[in-house]
């Protein structure tokens, strides 16, 4: 027989729930930047001494880490009965989620965002009393890198075809000696996917934060990509009349002033251009309750797009959850008469936007 819960049980349950999913994510963010998942998906199963060996850390951290996963069911285990020679082993669905840095499934940058973010519940709450913000300088290298690794499989194996399925797009950027701008290019693999995309065209990457800039450069070196380049700075003092495509993923909604770096963005496109807005696919109107999409888009709003917009007054305050009429005033006011949703499908949690 079926109990059906108490609102205030059933709530109470949630709170659980999300109370052991904060320890699973924060474990991950562990298991990430030790080392410990690359070491069992590479080196294989382990003890939690060969593992400490293996990785330079303390024996009998590894050990709590590697009983919690298992009890927690990320990773396998080999029990024994002797705690010290139980072998732990990362399958083959986990080392992918938590490991390749290839697949559309790896999601061990997420952990890594929320972590940072924690870093700084301090100088949230303060913000969150006046009216100030934190800064994504202040949300320092988890965020930063977080974001790039999250998106860069999404950039490298989709961001081509989902261009060509759009034909006059696809057009302009073969378009002989095209110039193409990726403003917010964070750790540059937009800018990169781009290039290697569009072999007649030269990528501009711009991007305020200074450290994102050099990361950018550091990886389009690694990856031998000669026509990405790199500009610290802000995308509203782009060169006018200079690019056929102005492109911003996931950005937009981060910017304190949005409208003056889409008129900056109309006016450096040549006759016949156009900017390509890349944001989160959020529902067109508020709702609630909402689904997992928006449940997670206003997470990262309350806790490091939100605060980061503020950090810079005077702010639009936009927020991750910008909705298309949020995005289609912004166009309007920058001077844009043209606006569409493009027919990009299955891009992740994103959405495209053509404005012209």
């Amino acid at each position: 027989m079926s109990t059906t819960l108490s609102p205030v049980d059933a709530l109470a349950q949630r709170i659980l729930d999300a109370s052991l999913a904060a320890v699973d994510l924060l474990a991950i963010h562990l298991g990430d930047r030790l080392g410990w998942y690359r070491s069992l998906a590479s080196d294989g199963a382990a003890t939690a001494g060969e593992l400490a060996a293996r990785t330079g850390t303390h024996r009998r951290y590894a050990q709590e880490w590697l009983e919690q996963q298992a009890v927690t069911g990320i990773l396998d285990v080999d029990d024994t009965g002797d705690p010290d020679s139980r072998r732990f082993a990362l399958s083959p669905a986990a080392a992918e989620v938590l490991t390749d840095t290839a697949s559309l499934a790896y999601l061990a940058p997420l952990a890594r965002m929320f972590a940072g973010a924690a870093g700084q519940l301090p100088a949230l709450l303060d913000a969150y009393r006046t009216g100030g913000g934190v800064s994504w300088a202040e949300f320092g290298s988890d965020a930063r890198e977080s974001q790039a690794d999250m998106n860069r499989p999404w950039y490298e194996r989709e961001l081509a075809p989902a261009l060509a399925s759009v034909p006059d797009l696809d057009a302009l950027l073969r378009a002989p000696h095209a110039r193409i701008a990726d403003i917010g290019c964070g750790g540059g693999w937009s800018s990169i996917a781009l290039a290697r995309a569009y072999p007649d065209a030269t990528v501009d990457g711009y991007d305020i934060d200074e450290p994102s800039v050099e990361m950018a450069t550091a990886n389009a070196a690694a990856a031998a990509a000669d026509r990405a380049r790199f500009h610290a700075g802000d995308a509203a003092q782009l060169p006018a009349d200079t690019f056929d495509v102005v492109f911003a993923f996931e950005c937009v909604h981060d910017m304190p002033n949005p409208v003056a770096v889409l008129d900056a963005a109309r006016r450096s496109l040549r006759p016949g251009g156009c900017a390509v807005i890349m944001d989160e696919a959020v529902a067109p109107e508020f709702a609630a309750p909402g689904d997992e999409t928006e449940r997670l888009m206003y997470g990262f709003s309350l806790f490091v797009c939100l605060p980061d917009g503020m950090s810079h007054p005077p702010s639009a305050g936009t927020g991750t959850v910008m909705r298309p009429d949020t995005l289609r005033h912004y166009a309007t006011e920058a001077g844009f008469t043209g606006f569409e949703i493009l027919p990009i499908e299955n891009f992740g949690f994103w959405r495209f936007y053509r404005l012209s």
